[in-house]
């Protein structure tokens, strides 16, 4: 059996990047050794080298630019001619974390690799380095080509998709339309049955309290989300809703559903948040986190982290891989069913 490659983007080398792929490459030794999977990881070398050096696990070796790699190895997407501290916002650590996913991609796109599994980035170091984009999923949909793509995030059976992702609450309302909302659930079906979901059941959640409430609370729900559901749902889509926020989750997590689409960043992202960290009573602090990002819609498969760069405990030896080592398990998984 041939491994499949994945490309493995460090994204902010000031963060917990470095650190998790290191850890991640750890539990996953067996499986590299196996030659069931291979891992390309871009960005920095002098970042790489610290979070070996921090973890106690031996220097990774250098990627052959023609392709011959070994089961775990680093491709430098650019010099370290600047220092980058942990957790230190800068624009050197911006211009790795972008040339990293552009080369990916590129790699990608030439089939090298059979998908992308992402570190997370900083939005501000990305911006200071020139690149404007509001996060990972803006860039990749830039960098393909590609209009309308998806953010889903998974959380064993909590998956949910998102109508918007990062836009203001205000823009919300005039984002959600017929064509937008049937792309999202056109994709989170296909998704799903990649998942191996036989028979997609999804939610769609209400945009306003109460679904609008017959019309009091807003009338998207019943102008916009309703007859652009009852289409879907004539083309054999199994798609409910509106939905009320306050219930739909906790109808999903019943196994109701199987995915819930939601109109916005934090009524999808909180959910899933909230049940995918693991925290310390006695600390306050977050232990580790569960879940996985991946982005729909594109012509390459992606998955990431479904957390940020925690700058304040980079560089402590202390950030939990397990959200990179899911992501890098639907990377595969997405990998073989044909996405």
């Amino acid at each position: 059996m041939s491994p499949t490659t994945l490309a493995l983007t460090m994204g902010d080398p000031a963060g917990v990047g470095p650190e998790i792929i290191v850890k991640a490459a750890t539990a996953l030794a067996p499986r590299l050794a196996s030659g069931e999977l291979r891992l390309l990881i871009l960005g920095s070398r002098a970042a790489l080298d610290a979070a070996c050096a921090l973890c106690g696990a031996p220097a990774i070796p250098t990627a052959d630019e023609a392709g011959d790699w070994p089961a775990l190895s680093l491709l430098p997407v650019a010099p370290d001619s600047a220092p980058i501290r942990w957790g230190e916002i800068s624009a050197a650590a911006g211009r790795f974390a972008y040339l990293a996913i552009e080369r990916a991609v590129r790699l990608a796109e030439a089939g090298r690799v059979a998908a992308l599994v992402t570190a997370p980035l900083n939005k501000e170091a990305l911006n200071l380095a020139g690149y404007h984009y509001a996060g990972h999923t803006e860039l990749l949909a830039a960098l393909t080509g590609v209009t309308g793509s998806v953010m889903l995030l998974a959380h064993g059976p909590m998956r949910v998709s998102h109508v918007t992702t990062h836009v203001a609450l205000a823009d919300v309302p005039r984002r959600l339309t017929p064509e937008r909302l049937t792309r999202v659930i056109e994709l989170t079906d296909a998704a799903l049955r990649r998942m191996g979901v036989a028979t997609p059941h999804i939610a769609v959640a209400a945009l306003n309290p109460h679904a609008g409430e017959g019309g009091l609370f807003g009338r998207e729900d019943i102008d916009v989300s309703a007859p652009t559901i009852a289409a879907c749902v004539a083309r054999g889509f199994r798609v409910s809703g509106p939905v009320p926020g306050d219930t739909v989750f906790v109808k999903l997590r019943a196994g109701q559903f199987d995915a819930v689409v939601a109109m916005y960043h934090d009524q999808g992202h909180i959910p899933v948040k909230l049940l995918g960290f693991s925290v310390d009573a006695a600390t306050g602090r977050w232990e580790a986190l569960s879940g996985v990002n991946i982005t729909l819609g594109l012509p390459i498969i992606r998955t990431s982290v479904d957390h940020g760069t925690a700058f304040d405990i980079a560089g402590r030896g202390i950030a939990d891989a397990k959200s990179l080592v899911e992501a890098i398990d639907a990377a595969l998984l997405l990998g073989r069913a044909g996405a």
